[in-house]
């Protein structure tokens, strides 16, 4: 009978630690997946894997903990015409038009309810839902680095617009209301 007792017991604690291991490689791989290529820059920052799988749950924790909001159907309908404002001004005066793209991103990512802390923890508050997308805001923001300084050229411009666009429909996606996105 005690025999019994302890191999259920130890049945128990086995299939416990299985459905753990599994709970946690899910948990593990669904984060590398949201994260896109930011795992990877985490990774060769720390110089190790599980370094950067800390570091991700810390970023979902503290965005867990922001008030972040999807933008009304109205308001992102706005967002859409003054892109398109952008754009046109790129044929006219690309570096202005450079400049208004990065000031319209971020003013749609403080509207979403991301916290203005600075440069290096905006990117790691987005690198939670929009790390598939945060190389081309980086890319967007060394042209417009150039662009100001006018040692960008038009190709470059053209290339940081089409990155800021990437991360804008990217940020309009996500803050859209539930059961409002476009198919």
């Amino acid at each position: 009978m005690e025999t019994g007792i302890v191999l259920v017991v130890v049945a128990v604690v086995v299939v416990g630690c299985v459905v753990g291991v599994v709970v946690d490689r899910r948990r593990r791989t669904g984060l590398r997946g949201r994260s896109g290529p930011e795992f990877e820059r985490i990774v060769e920052a720390t110089g190790s894997r599980r370094a950067a799988e800390r570091e991700l749950e810390a970023r979902a924790r503290r965005l867990d903990g922001l008030r972040l909001s999807p933008v009304s159907v109205e308001v992102r309908e706005r967002y859409g015409r003054r892109w398109m404002r952008v754009q046109e001004e790129f044929v006219d005066v690309p570096e202005a038009a450079v400049a208004d793209a990065d000031a319209l991103v971020a003013e749609l990512i403080r509207d979403l309810g991301y916290p203005d802390e600075g440069y290096e923890q905006r990117m790691r508050d987005l690198s939670v839902r929009h790390g598939r997308t945060l190389d081309h805001y980086r890319a967007a923001m060394e042209v417009h680095a150039l662009s100001t300084s006018k040692s960008a050229t038009t190709e470059q411009m053209r290339g940081a617009m089409m990155h800021y666009r990437t991360l804008f429909d990217d940020l309009l996606a996500d803050g859209e209301p539930t059961g409002s996105r476009r198919s």
